[in-house]
């Protein structure tokens, strides 16, 4: 069979590169192309474009590169019917592929959805072209479910893909992982300002002017694989902290608390049981109309799985050096350290069980059959 894959994103990749693992187990002649990453790439297939071309953040980042997008949208259009895939899977990246879906159900192509949009955050008018569009939806949050269920339109709930990839790696040996990058004894706090050079820019600034306030610490800014060291290099300039590239799972790890940008690095931590302070700063312009639209209490995954506040968010002109401050001396307190890991572990069982890339394998193959 043929399948045609979008994703976007580092995190679309990911998950996207255990979907192809999961397809050549099931479908052992499956001829894939796709739209993706570095990881989907050393899975196999045919890499169309790479994320990193299109990395654009916030309403207005989208419309100053729209020239851009549209011209990727003509492509990819053009890439597909060519293709002449039996199904085409969509990763998130719900801007851009909402748009092909539309246009693919119309030309009659198979159409799947692997993590919905979050149209349960904003804009829940988009769920009637969904079912109008998508044939099949696979839905990784419990809550996605039943907000689906409002609207007449039955999804599958498979589970978290990240639940299979931290539960199964291999431990990082914290004496091993210390000598490697050169580091001292001290407690670790990790540091992870998003993969996207906008968001990385506004927050990395911020975060980095604690390191002189918890000199009892060493701090270690994770590098997103889409980013090149000479560019987080002239944020961090003279600064004492470490710089560790494409090795976040490594360092959550070992960390002993962690800073993290809003998005799924929120879960990853929780799962990883760091405890974190989330933070988002975005364009001034493209967070008055995300503020307008979006209806959610929380920002982070973390909080809206659990339905409270389970991590401090520190939003927009909140994330300042004051509040920063305050949040991670917070978590470094025994006490509250103590509660959060209870949370942490109640958020691990609503996730549900291993295997979302394998279910969802399965169900596509057997749809084809």
């Amino acid at each position: 069979m043929k399948y045609y894959i979008v994703a976007g994103e580092a995190s679309g990749d990911l998950h996207g590169s255990n979907l192809m693992k999961a397809l050549y187990k099931e479908d052992a002649n499956a001829d894939i192309r796709f739209w993706g990453g570095d990881l989907m790439n050393s899975v196999g297939g045919t890499l169309v474009s790479h994320y990193k071309e299109r990395a654009f953040m916030g309403f207005f980042e989208v419309i100053m590169n729209l020239r851009k997008v549209m011209v990727f949208i003509k492509f990819c259009k053009k890439d597909i019917e060519e293709f002449n895939p039996d199904v085409i899977v969509f990763i998130d990246n719900s801007g851009f592929n909402l748009r092909i879906a539309k246009w693919a159900k119309q030309k009659g192509f198979r159409t799947n959805y692997y993590i919905s949009p979050q149209v349960w955050a904003s804009r829940a008018s988009r769920v009637k072209g969904i079912k109008r569009d998508i044939d099949k939806m696979f839905v990784i949050l419990p809550f996605e479910k039943e907000f689906y269920k409002k609207y007449d339109y039955n999804v599958s709930f498979v589970g978290h893909p990240l639940i299979d990839g931290i539960a199964g790696r291999k431990q990082t040996d914290l004496q091993q992982f210390k000598k490697e990058h050169n580091l001292n004894d001290k407690p670790i706090i990790a540091l992870l300002p998003g993969s996207r050079k906008q968001e990385i820019t506004k927050m990395l600034f911020v975060m980095l002017s604690l390191i002189d306030d918890f000199t009892e610490y060493q701090f270690i800014v994770a590098g997103a694989p889409s980013q090149d060291f000479v560019f987080y290099q002239k944020i961090i300039g003279q600064k004492e902290v470490k710089f560790i590239n494409n090795k976040t799972y490594d360092l959550l790890s070992v960390a002993y608390a962690a800073i993290v940008a809003s998005g799924t690095a929120t879960l990853e931590a929780a799962l990883f049981k760091v405890p974190q302070v989330v933070c988002y700063k975005g364009g001034n312009i493209s967070y008055q109309i995300a503020k307008r639209i979006i209806t959610l209490k929380y920002i982070s995954l973390v909080n809206l799985i659990m339905d409270k506040e389970v991590v401090k968010e520190l939003i927009q002109d909140d994330f300042n050096k004051r509040n920063l401050k305050k949040e991670l001396t917070r978590i470094l307190d025994t006490n509250h350290r103590e509660q959060l890991f209870l949370d942490y572990y109640e958020l691990e069982k609503k996730l549900g069980g291993k295997g979302a890339s394998e279910k969802v394998a399965q169900q596509i193959v057997t749809d084809l059959k």
